[in-house]
């Protein structure tokens, strides 16, 4: 099996694309490129069983609909941030933070994080017109994950190493994923995710890819819903599962 993470960002210089794949009893690093383009991204997902997406793949229902409204006029709104929430968080956002209480994610419609998922939108179009199978649900080729909950859920640091100052930091929590997946070979890539945390971003992505494909995260409470805001995939297994649960010849 061959699984890509995506650590996206709006623009090629930081984001970057890890390809691991997997054998019995083993995973290796195969490739991590930052920058990456369009291309890039593209290139690298072709052959792959499953690719992690670090980004929204969709708006909330609610905000689509008030913008579409509004377009055509004054619209009903209504007062409070209460309301205004309603609009700024999707399903998946809102189970987040339930599961992972103090993990928020970011608000697609309100942040800058927008900009980023029009250029995921782009790649899901892409993606499609290559006959790849995209669903926001996660069900086809491309899953959207949240490194961020990933680690948490795996029991390693999951703030404070992002950015040049956090090099230290970054290169540490190399250390912990090391000795937490013994079987994750990072190969001529280790450097790379010690001074680049969108590097190790990507394979955290290509990490929840694989738990995704061995059906290990967690399924959409609303199928309908998560077809058109997506949803967020967060692992529902230990980090030696998913290699431990392909050399058994289950899954993978």
């Amino acid at each position: 099996m061959r699984t890509v993470g995506i650590d996206l960002a709006a623009e090629p210089t930081t984001t970057a694309v890890a390809v691991i794949d997997w054998q019995a009893g083993d995973a290796q690093v195969a490739a991590l490129q930052v920058p990456a383009d369009d291309d890039a991204v593209l290139r690298h997902a072709e052959g792959a069983e499953k690719v992690g997406i670090d980004c929204p793949l969709g708006w909330p229902d609610s905000f689509v609909d008030f913008v579409h409204a509004h377009r055509d006029g004054p619209t009903e709104a209504r007062a409070g941030s209460e309301w205004r929430r309603s609009l700024a968080y999707r399903r998946t956002d809102e189970h987040v933070r339930s599961a992972l209480p103090g993990l928020i994610p970011l608000s697609v419609a309100t942040d800058r994080i927008g900009l980023t998922a029009m250029r995921a939108a782009r790649l899901q179009a892409l993606l499609a017109r290559r006959g790849h199978s995209v669903d926001r649900a996660g069900t086809g080729l491309i899953v959207e994950v949240y490194p961020a909950a990933g680690l948490r859920k795996w029991e390693l640091a999951h703030r404070g190493y992002k950015g040049a100052k956090n090099v230290t930091i970054l290169g540490s929590l190399v250390d912990s994923l090391r000795r937490s997946a013994p079987w994750l070979d990072l190969g001529e890539f280790e450097p790379l995710c010690r001074r680049s945390d969108h590097a190790f971003d990507a394979v955290i992505a290509a990490l929840l890819a694989r738990a995704a494909a061995l059906g290990l995260t967690t399924p959409p409470d609303d199928p309908a819903t998560a077809a058109t805001e997506g949803w967020i995939a967060l692992p529902v297994c230990p980090l030696d599962d998913l290699i431990t649960l392909g050399a058994e010849g289950r899954i993978g």
